[in-house]
């Protein structure tokens, strides 16, 4: 697929109600294991980064915005064992970035992290990708 400099309303709706669900769905679990909430929500990045993955870098920006955080999450949890990692593009920098996850640091998103960039992603995907 080539890359997107849009998404549709509908798009960026059913992403929002993905995220709703699967916060309800954790909340039913009622689990209290944090080493189940830090595996659970850190692949919720993952969901949340594959229904926009496609976003091109030219409408993200690379200023180290709620979009590029999640990218550079994903990256990290798939490709570096779970510790966070920069890259030469994403001008990354913790202390304004959603999360504050320092370079190096091992990724262990809570739920309440989740709803913090969940949150700031989709309204970022809205105000730079949406129709």
């Amino acid at each position: 697929m080539l890359g997107r400099s849009s998404y549709t309303a509908d798009e960026i709706a059913a992403a929002r109600k993905a995220v709703k669900d699967q916060l309800a769905a954790f909340v039913s679990a009622n689990s209290t294991d944090p080493e189940f909430e830090n595996v659970y929500f850190n692949n919720m990045v993952l969901a949340l980064d594959r229904y926009f993955v496609h976003r091109v870098r030219a409408v993200s920006g690379k200023d180290g915005n709620p979009l590029n955080e999640v990218e550079l999450i994903s990256d990290s949890l798939m490709a570096n064992n779970a510790i966070l990692r920069g890259n030469k593009v994403i001008t990354y920098r913790p202390e304004v970035s959603v999360l504050n996850i320092e370079i190096g640091s091992e990724i262990r998103v809570t739920q309440a992290d989740f709803e913090q960039l969940s949150t700031a992603f989709l309204e970022q995907i809205d105000t730079r990708f949406g129709e």
